[in-house]
């Protein structure tokens, strides 16, 4: 009952599953009165979120008090203090997120610049000590698991109510449900307040079909889990990324791949398993991927990646800042923001003074030459939104190159589709060749996204080492550059050929798992359908089986799903 930090609950744990059967054969009993059934769910949710991350629970409790009351006070304002309360729940949100996420960096950066030897103490810990008696460590600050994802829904909630989406939900245990629903809490997807909340008042309703999609989609995320992600983990990238100057280029380019794999369905895979568990229970999750390696553009891969984040950084910070129309007040404020973010990131004095430079030259060449002001005023916002996004992911270098690499890609994209005669990829080869490479470049800056990754629960809640990341990421893209040298300038594919000999097994996983993502949108739609139709029996037994195999065959140190970190 109590929580075990050697072996938090997810949905790789068999006694997830166990507990889940529990809740359902209660949930059959109290899901036809709305009010019982949305509080006997925030209670679950919230004793499960408690598995995963122990006391934690009480910031999640927090965040929900704080914008449930804040969100009365914006509905009940006139215009000046409607604005004034939602910058304090903009605020309090911002500020618990920066504090557990960014407390080290931030004090990290001003001990190298000032030469000083300050420590972060856990002023949540020591508070809860003084008023209960407890004695949790004040000299450490750990990250809360999914606190960037409920986050970001509790400011939904208070932004929704300030654009008049949303009324304000007058039952506290209701609002606690919307924040913890415990399918999506610790790795989304995001939910938005004005599209889940509706839902809390709706009348349960789970057809037979709607049942055979919701095992069809818990099924193939576990399989994705394991047979996929955590296989090419353990037998290979995570080898080659944590030490890349022991492997050949081809290797290491292999590795490149096999993460964008791993990635994919390990991210991907947690959303299925979570829309698939939520339906069993009468929600809809929106849907988080959609074939993203299919994409032809960097754009359009960021329409199909993690569609709750894109969209929800669209909607309520790109937006607002002025879209592609321009930047305003805002653009400027944020950009300041960041520059003095990416400023103590770097933990240097001259690199400030540099950026404040630069920044004074950009200004200066967009008033000289009017056609560059309309290019950066227009695409500046693309930019702002990539990087914050990396941003949002760590305190990390890596984490700031990957963001700022993948909006490089957009504007670089928006003024080559403007000449290129490939643009209207009205032939196969041509859209071939732009998901070639889109693919490509999306694989390639993935080399700074996992080196500034953390991979295991034991080093989950580690600080990150900037400089030791950031060297690790370029070793690897050395050693890759050394092995395309060897292969296509010497042509010698002795690299290749004992890649595809030592490691053939994952080699095979690759190529299924990638022709498996590749196949036509309406050959998946096809054999879902046919899933979902299946009679009762056989959606029992297929699910009884694939459990029992993927327990059997679940390495002995547990992989967390790679989301859990941010």
């Amino acid at each position: 009952m109590f929580y075990d930090e050697s072996r938090p609950l997810n949905f790789t744990d068999e006694h997830f599953w166990i507990l889940f059967a529990a809740v359902l054969a209660i949930y059959s009993i109290v899901y036809s009165n709305r009010a019982i059934r949305n509080a006997f769910l925030f209670i679950i949710s919230v004793f499960l979120y408690y598995k995963t991350s122990g006391f934690f629970f009480s910031i999640l409790l927090f965040s929900t008090v704080s914008d449930y009351l804040i969100g009365f006070q914006i509905d009940k304002s006139k215009a000046g203090k409607r604005k004034l309360w939602l910058i304090v729940s903009v605020v309090i949100n911002l500020w618990v997120l920066v504090y557990f996420k960014y407390a080290y960096f931030f004090a990290d950066s001003f001990n190298e610049i000032f030469g000083s030897a300050y420590h972060p103490t856990n002023v949540f810990a020591a508070g809860a000590n003084t008023v209960f008696g407890s004695t949790f460590r004040v000299d450490q600050i750990l990250l809360p698991v999914g606190i960037s994802f409920y986050t970001f829904q509790t400011l939904s909630y208070s932004i929704d109510i300030y654009r008049e989406k949303l009324k304000p939900v007058k039952n506290i245990l209701d609002f606690g449900f919307y924040v913890s629903f415990f399918p999506q809490l610790v790795a989304g997807p995001i939910v938005r307040a004005s599209d889940f909340i509706p839902q809390l008042y709706e009348k349960y309703s789970l057809t037979k079909k709607q049942f055979g999609f919701a095992m069809f989609w818990i099924v193939n995320g576990l399989l994705k889990k394991f047979l996929l992600a955590d296989y090419l983990a353990v037998h290979f990238v995570d080898s080659v990324f944590s030490d890349p100057i022991r492997y050949n280029g081809f290797e290491n380019l292999m590795a490149l791949y096999g993460y964008s794999l791993q990635v994919y369905a390990d991210f991907s895979g947690y959303t299925d398993i979570a829309i698939g568990v939520a339906a069993l229970m009468g929600f809809v999750l929106p849907i988080n991927f959609n074939s993203p390696y299919k994409a032809d553009s960097v754009g359009n891969f960021w329409k199909r990646w993690h569609i709750s984040l894109s969209s929800w950084l669209k909607d309520y910070l790109y937006i607002p800042l002025g879209g592609n129309r321009g930047g305003t007040i805002g653009t400027w404020v944020v950009l300041s923001v960041i520059v003095l973010f990416v400023s103590a990131l770097a933990a240097n004095l001259w690199i400030f003074v540099g950026y404040i430079g630069f920044a004074i030259f950009i200004v200066a060449l967009a008033q000289m030459i009017p056609a560059f002001k309309n290019w950066l005023t227009t695409n500046i916002n693309i930019m702002l939104t990539m990087l914050i996004g990396g941003l949002w992911h760590g305190a990390s270098w890596n984490f700031v190159v990957w963001g700022g690499l993948n909006g490089l890609g957009i504007v670089v994209y928006k003024l080559w589709r403007k000449i290129s005669p490939w643009e209207s990829k009205n032939t196969w080869y041509k859209r071939a060749w732009a998901i070639f490479l889109t693919f490509n470049f999306i694989s390639f800056t993935r080399i700074w996204f996992r080196s500034g990754s953390h991979n295991t629960w034991e080093n989950l809640n580690d600080k990150h080492n900037i400089v030791a990341e950031y060297f690790s990421a370029n070793t690897m893209l050395s050693q890759i550059g050394s092995g395309l040298s060897e292969i296509f300038g010497k042509l010698n594919f002795d690299e290749v050929v004992f890649v595809l000999t030592e490691y053939s097994w994952v080699i095979v996983v690759m190529i299924v798992g990638y022709i498996i993502h590749m196949l036509p949108s309406k050959w998946k739609a096809w054999y879902r359908a046919k899933f979902a139709d299946m009679p009762l029996v056989l959606h029992g037994v297929v699910a009884f089986v694939v459990i029992v195999l993927l327990i059997q065959i679940k390495g002995a140190e547990m992989q967390p799903f790679i989301y859990f970190q941010f």
